[in-house]
C-alpha cells in the first residue's frame, strides 16, 4: 500500500524544489503555518496514551539521557557552528532556535524504520516537548547574541499554545473519544507527513529569494548541526552503557529536531530569513534520518540472517 510517509524524504525534496520555483503560489499561506503545526501536534497526541507517561517513570534512564543531550548538545552545537562559520545575525538566531527546540515527531517513524525502541522514542519526544516549553525560550536567550532581542515570555506562551494544548487535546480525545483515534490511527503518519510537507513548501516559498543567494555556510551549518548531533548522541549513549537499540533511538531523537516549531517561532519573532535554517533542517534531517534508518535496518537484518544461518 502506497504511503506518503514512506517516501517522505523524496517528497520533501520535490515540494521544496516546487516551492522554490513557484513561490507566488504558496506565499499567501504564510499565516497557515502555526495552525498546520498545531494539527500535527494534535495528531501526535492521538498516538499517545496516559500509559506513556507511566513508562517514563518506570524506565527513566534512557529518557533522561536523551532529553539531557537534546537540550545540552544541540543548542551548544548550534552556537559553536554560528561562531565557526560566522553566520549573519538572522541566520544565527534561526540555527540557535533549531538547536533549542525539542525532538521532532518524525524521529518516531525513523526509529521504527531503524529497528530502534519506538516506546523510548515516543517517551523522549513527549518529555522533551513538554520540557521545551520552558527550556527553549531560556536556551535561545542564553545562546543568542546580546544585540538580539529575545522575548522569552511571549515565546514560552507560543510554545504552550502550539505544542502543549494540542497534545493534551489529543490525549483527552483518546481518553474520552477513543473511536476518533482508532479510526484515524492508521492514517496519522500520512496526515502528519502531508501537513509537514506543506509547512516546508510554504517556508521555502517565503525564502525563495534568500535561498537563491544564500551562501554555502548556512547550508553547511544545518548539515553539520544535524550530522554531529546524530553522531555524538550515539557515541555518548553507547559510552554510557546504553544498548545498541537504545543508542540508535537516542541518536535519532536528539539529531532530529522539531524544525516545524523552530520555523514557526523564528517566523513569528524574527522574520522569514531567521526561519530559513529551520526550513532547511526540515528537509535535510528527514533525508539523513531516512538514510541512517535504512542503514541500521540493513545492519540489523544482516545480523538476524547470520544468526539464523548459524542455527541451521
Amino acid at each position: 500500500m502506497f504511503s506518503i510517509n514512506q517516501y517522505f524524504p523524496l517528497f520533501a525534496v520535490l515540494v521544496s524544489l516546487f516551492a522554490w520555483g513557484n513561490p507566488a503560489s504558496l506565499t499567501g499561506l504564510k499565516d497557515a503555518i502555526v495552525p498546520l503545526l498545531t494539527i500535527v501536534m494534535f495528531c501526535m497526541g492521538l498516538t499517545l496514551r496516559w500509559a506513556d507517561f507511566r513508562r517514563v517513570w518506570r524506565k527513566p534512564q534512557g529518557v533522561a539521557l536523551g532529553v539531557a543531550l537534546q537540550f545540552i548538545l544541540m543548542p551548544l552545537l548550534a552556537w559553536l557552528l554560528v561562531q565557526l562559520l560566522a553566520l549573519p545575525q538572522e541566520l544565527a538566531i534561526g540555527l540557535i532556535i533549531v538547536g533549542a527546540c525539542s525532538g521532532g515527531t518524525a524521529s518516531n517513524v525513523m526509529t521504527y524504520l531503524a529497528r530502534g525502541d519506538v516506546a523510548l522514542s515516543v517517551s523522549m519526544t513527549l518529555v522533551s516537548t513538554l520540557a521545551g516549553v520552558l527550556l527553549t525560550p531560556w536556551l535561545v536567550a542564553l545562546y543568542a547574541d546580546a544585540s538580539i532581542a529575545v522575548n522569552t515570555q511571549a515565546m514560552l506562551f507560543s510554545i504552550a499554545q502550539i505544542v502543549v494544548l494540542p497534545i493534551v487535546a489529543g490525549l483527552l480525545c483518546n481518553r474520552f473519544l477513543p473511536q476518533v483515534g482508532q479510526s484515524l490511527n492508521a492514517h496519522l503518519p500520512d496526515i502528519s507527513s502531508v501537513l509537514i510537507l506543506l509547512i516546508i513548501a510554504i517556508i521555502v516559498a517565503l525564502n525563495a529569494d534568500e535561498i537563491s543567494v544564500m551562501g554555502m555556510s548556512a547550508v553547511l551549518a544545518v548539515v553539520l548541526h544535524n550530522l554531529s548531533g546524530l553522531l555524538l548522541a550515539y557515541v555518548i549513549a553507547r559510552a554510557t552503557g546504553q544498548t545498541e537499540v537504545a543508542a540508535r533511538t537516542i541518536a535519532i531523537e536528539v539529531g532530529m529536531q522539531n524544525s516545524g516549531l523552530a520555523v514557526a517561532l523564528a517566523l513569528k519573532f524574527y522574520g522569514p530569513v531567521a526561519a530559513l535554517p529551520g526550513a532547511l533542517f526540515s528537509v535535510w534531517h528527514n533525508i539523513s534520518g531516512s538514510l541512517l534508518a535504512a542503514f541500521w535496518k540493513w545492519q540489523t537484518d544482516r545480523r538476524v540472517r547470520a544468526v539464523q544461518e548459524a542455527l541451521k
